[in-house]
């Protein structure tokens, strides 16, 4: 009997200590309490068909030209440039990208065709707008929205007046204003493609500070009617987020501390600091494409509408130089004048709204 009960016992205490040490079950991952939104730019490197345009200087881009852009380098780059957007915003959204604005697009044809290579191999349902401005090469901004997610209403191009130090008229492109319905709640987005730095950074400061002013002008024009309007203004500005067109011609800030009531917030800039750029040039980089948002929209409340979350440079490993001297840059479609059948010299940019389901 005494034999039995030790025997008990020690089976007791062994049953005992194998139920302790046996770890609690895992907890299963919930669904996200928020649904998520991305907004995406990206300057899409001469998109050119290969047909001339009446009163523009597209002659480089044509099968004659110097680049002799041809139909198998435009279906390539048609396909290149679809692949690349099919791709926005999946990290966190598996839908994509709800709309992108773009630059350096020759036409809506261009627009057109990138949207049904789109909307056939990935399934997608973007809609094209493009604007026809006095750009002497014949680009423009362009906007592509899908249908199911954004609603536009109301669509404008807003041409720029401004001279080069030299006097000359500055022939550069429209800002494209796009209002419309973000799944239900309106937001105003502003695509850009401010002048370049022709001639130097210094000279051809002005032009900028012009196109900022005007971009300011839109913007108080909506907040005039809308005191709490969401407005997402992106772009190839051609300067980074500390140039004076920026931080004190429109007044974008760094910090949202700093953003005051119908201010705005440079989702873009902090990321510079820490060294990531969407452009590189003699092994510098710069951040020229960026995205700004309005103070409503950066303060709006997760819980009721949609509200800023965080901000991506898109610099995925298919879109970089792999090897050679310009490892770790945008791969371009040409460089030096031959072509790579790659992407762009520009990362697209993008942000996340998030609104809670």
């Amino acid at each position: 009997m005494k034999r039995l009960f030790l025997f008990s016992l020690a089976l007791v205490v062994a049953l005992s200590s194998t139920y302790a040490k046996k770890p609690k079950k895992e907890k299963t991952n919930e669904k996200t309490p928020y649904r998520v939104s991305c907004v995406a730019f990206y300057n899409l490197e001469n998109l050119f068909d290969t047909i001339h345009d009446e009163g523009k200087n597209d002659y480089e881009y044509l099968p004659e030209g110097g680049m002799r852009w041809d139909g198998l380098k435009y279906t390539h780059k048609i396909h290149n440039m679809a692949y690349a957007i099919s791709k926005f915003g999946t990290d966190v959204t598996p839908q994509g990208a709800a709309c992108v604005g773009v630059a350096e697009v020759e036409n809506i044809r261009c627009m057109q065709d990138l949207a049904k290579e789109l909307n056939t191999q990935y399934q997608r349902k973007y809609v094209p707008l493009l604007l026809e401005g006095p750009d002497r090469r014949g680009v423009d901004v362009g906007f592509l929205y899908d249908s199911v997610m954004f609603k536009p209403v109301h669509v404008k191009g807003h041409e720029l007046k401004a001279h080069y130090a030299d006097g000359g008229e500055v022939k550069s492109r429209l800002q494209l204003l796009v209002s419309g319905y973000l799944q239900g709640e309106k937001i105003h987005v502003i695509v850009n493609h401010w002048p370049s730095r022709y001639g130097g950074e210094l000279s051809s400061r002005a032009t900028r500070d012009t196109a900022a002013m005007l971009t300011k002008s839109i913007c108080d024009s909506i907040y005039q009617k809308e005191p709490k309007a969401k407005i997402i203004i992106m772009g190839d500005l051609n300067d980074d987020p500390f140039n004076h067109s920026c931080k004190d011609v429109l007044g974008a800030r760094k910090d949202r501390k700093d953003v005051e009531k119908q201010g705005y917030f440079n989702t873009m800039w902090q990321m510079l600091d820490r060294g990531i750029g969407s452009l590189a040039y003699n092994g510098s980089w710069n951040l020229f494409d960026q995205i700004i948002i309005s103070e409503p929209l950066m303060n709006a409340d997760p819980k009721k509408e949609w509200s800023y979350w965080k901000a991506q440079i898109f610099n995925k490993p298919f879109l970089t130089v792999q090897e050679g001297k310009d490892k770790g840059a945008p791969l371009r479609t040409h460089k030096g004048g031959v072509w790579q059948d790659g992407y762009g010299d520009h990362y697209p940019t993008m942000i996340y709204l998030i609104k809670q389901k």
